[in-house]
């Protein structure tokens, strides 16, 4: 009888694995190397996950895990502090420091499931989740329900652009004052 799965142990070892796929990338996964990289071996790895799509999907839902209790803990996201503070704090947090790498495994995986190469796995439901997340934002600074939704998923779509963006170009100084602009226009959604 197998053992039991470690929950604890299982969020540690997706900690490391995201650390390992935000320096190699995910193009080219195999198990074997990430094991070996990870100092264990691959029977470790399929026991806490089936095959590379469980892997692959595990590793989605934690980094959207770690995105949201990140956001919710920004001062003033509970608070009142606009959208436009929250959107600018976010987007130090994401391009500057440790966090910049990551945010390209995110963007890999993203293209990576547009271009049919990753089926089956949690990116569809992981945007989604983002964008109801950002539109209970949007609802609390008093946005409509009838268009929360659709103001978070164009919020969402322009801000992932402009990671696209400085992550090609690396032309800081342009697609900070874009996303200044993009802080505005979401203070102005949530003006009453």
């Amino acid at each position: 009888m197998a053992r039991p799965r470690d929950p604890q142990r299982r969020t540690e070892l997706l900690d490391a694995i995201i650390e390992y796929l935000a320096e190699h990338g995910l193009a080219g996964l195999s198990m074997r190397p990430l094991a070996q990289a990870l100092g264990h071996s691959t029977r470790v790895l399929t026991h806490h996950f089936r095959d590379k799509n469980e892997l692959i999907d595990a590793v989605l839902v934690r980094l959207d895990e770690r995105q949201r209790d990140r956001l919710g803990a920004f001062p003033g996201w509970e608070e009142g502090r606009s959208l436009g503070a929250v959107i600018r704090a976010s987007w130090d947090w994401h391009v500057t420091g440790d966090y910049l790498p990551v945010i390209r495994l995110l963007h890999e995986i993203e293209g990576l499931a547009a271009g049919g190469r990753l089926p089956g796995t949690h990116v569809p439901s992981m945007l989604r989740q983002r964008a109801l997340f950002v539109a209970e934002a949007l609802r609390a600074h008093g946005v409509p329900n009838d268009v929360a939704e659709r103001r978070a998923t164009l919020l969402n779509a322009a801000y992932a652009g402009l990671q696209t963006d400085y992550l090609v170009t690396g032309d800081r100084a342009r697609v900070q004052a874009v996303v200044d602009d993009l802080a505005a226009l979401a203070d102005a959604w949530a003006r009453p």
